[in-house]
């Protein structure tokens, strides 16, 4: 009678060999020997994305915000991962954050709003990867998705946005209006220094079927034909 049978692992996955309660091997994908009195623990090895719950956090400048965060992660470890913690990930998910508030505890909210994938997204990576080391587990990034403010800020934000769109829009318009007196006051001083060009503009002005009449010593006048 044979003592052993056949075992196929997906190639998603590893399988964690334990015979008698001891571990004894990792079994890549493929297919394997599989003794009588062995137990297995599949473990996946796709990557992972979870998403941290948004932190609310005291900025160095006394305002209230709330952070996002995501991190991308796979098992690099497989027994660590399995034997060291009932949750490897809760190990992560913390690390990330109490790195997000100390983070942000020496950051102001402008600083926050503008700056936090820069800001933070390399902290969090490196204090998440230091942790999940010690579980097995590989952590590729952690990225900050969303940075929210309380409601009385995001419309003061909002408001110093749309003030400073309408003073742009009014300063372009003081601008084409100072380009158009300039542009006449040019053309007046032209004419006033030709005559004979303002002449030439006048007759061009007139409508179809006028008539110029140019008397001795005056400048030529318009008359309209009957």
């Amino acid at each position: 009678m044979s003592l052993t049978a056949r075992l196929t692992v997906p190639a998603t996955q590893c399988f964690l060999e334990y015979v008698d309660g001891a571990f004894t091997r990792e079994l890549a994908p493929g297919r394997h020997r599989r003794p009588r009195r062995a137990v297995y623990r599949p473990v996946d090895l796709l990557e992972h994305l979870d998403v941290v719950a948004p932190q609310e956090v005291l900025t160095t400048d006394g305002v209230a915000v709330r952070v996002t965060a995501a991190v991308r992660w796979a098992v690099d470890d497989a027994r660590a991962f399995v034997e060291r913690s009932q949750d490897p990930f809760a190990v992560v998910y913390l690390a990330v954050q109490l790195a997000l508030r100390e983070a942000l505890l020496d950051a102001e909210a402008d600083d926050v709003v503008r700056r936090a994938r820069l800001l933070l997204g390399e902290s969090l990576t490196a204090a998440a990867r230091a942790t999940g080391g010690e579980v097995g587990i590989v952590v590729r990034e952690v990225v900050v998705k969303d940075v929210l403010l309380p409601p009385e800020l995001r419309a003061a934000y909002a408001e110093l946005v749309t003030t400073k769109a309408r003073g742009q829009a009014q300063l372009e318009a003081a601008r084409a209006e100072t380009a158009a007196l300039r542009s006449l006051a040019n053309g007046a001083k032209l004419l006033d220094d030709h005559p004979a060009l303002a002449r030439l503009r006048l007759v061009q002005a007139l409508p179809p079927g006028a008539r110029v009449e140019i008397l001795a010593g005056e400048v030529a006048t318009p008359s309209r034909t009957t």
